[in-house]
This record gives C-alpha cells, structure tokens and sequence, in this order.
C-alpha cells in the first residue's frame, strides 16, 4: 500500500512546488487593451511593478519610469504599470483615457495593464503575492507609485515607497544588481 501512495505524493509534492515557483507568472492579468496578458510574457526578465495613477502628485513620475524602461530594456528590464483608483480616485479613467493620457503627456511606452485594486478586502492576486503577508516585503501599498522589484526569478527582491522615485540613487542599484543576477 505505501509503495502505491509513493509515486503519488511525489507528484502532488512537485506539482505543488512548481506552481508556487511560477505563481507571479501565471496570474490572470490583463493589458490595457482587455486581453489576456499574464505576466509570463516577462519570465526571466527583471520587473519594475508600478501601480500608477494620472492625478497624483506623484505622476510626473512616468518620466523617469520612462527612462528606466529604455534605458534598460535591452538588458531585460520591463517597467510595468498597473493604473489603480485606491487612494484619493486619482486614477478614474477609462483604460482609453488612461493610454491617451499616458502616451501624450509622458510619451509612456512601457506596458500598462488593467485597472487594480492594490489594498484591502478587494486586493487584486498580482498585490496579494507583491504586498500579502507571503510576501518579503508585507503591507499595504500606501499611495499611488509604490514600487516592487522582482528578480528574473520571479521573486520580488525590493520594494521602494511612493515618495522614492524611478531614478533615486537606490533604485538604480537595486535594478542594476537584480540586471545582473542571472
């Protein structure tokens, strides 16, 4: 009976375990567009998760997010930004207002995704892996801007507040060591 069970729990233990290495991957996201866009797409690339907003203090933002994105893109960083509505309804447009918004005022060519919910009862799975309790770095995201890292691996390795910009000095550090974990 034992030797039966074997085989069994070794596969349930495997399968487990490669599910939650790929978690952040496999999520159900979706672009700006409504298609389906997991971020698989970005696998073995470095992350800059953004969630963003067009009325915020902190949108000008967008400029140095920009920079980031062509400035390493090529070396395998994805900027990505995530519009949310969560504090002060800064973000309340339409995801055709949010890309006119975004590609005319900051000429924003890194990835945008749907509208999420980043804090509290209605928190997206993408933040509840970023921010949850699970998480390196737990806790609420606390404004529009907040920053995650994650590693080519999948793993988030940093996490900056709201305030620390794209192109603060420990940002770049952070990237440029993450760039060249392989």
């Amino acid at each position: 009976m034992i030797q039966k069970l074997i085989p069994i729990i070794a596969a349930l233990t495997v399968s487990m375990a490669s599910a939650a290495d790929s978690s952040i991957y496999d999520l159900p996201l979706k672009d700006i567009n409504g298609k389906d866009a997991p971020l698989g797409a970005f696998k073995g690339k470095v992350m800059l998760i953004v969630n963003v907003a067009s009325y915020c203090g902190n949108t000008p933002q967008y400029t140095a997010l920009e920079e980031l994105h062509n400035k390493f893109k090529g070396e395998g960083l994805a900027v990505i930004g995530f519009p949310c509505n969560d504090f002060g309804a800064q973000e309340p447009g339409t995801p055709e207002e949010i890309k006119t918004f975004c590609s005319t005022k900051y000429k924003v060519t890194f990835p945008l995704y749907e509208k999420v919910v980043v804090k509290g009862d209605g928190k997206c799975e993408l933040y509840q892996l970023l921010s949850g309790p699970k998480s390196p770095f737990p806790g609420d995201v606390k404004w529009n801007f907040g920053k995650f890292l994650v590693g080519r691996d999948g793993k988030v390795v940093k996490r900056f507040e709201p305030k620390v910009k794209p192109d603060a000095p420990e940002v770049l550090d952070a990237i440029k060591a993450a760039l060249a974990a392989k």
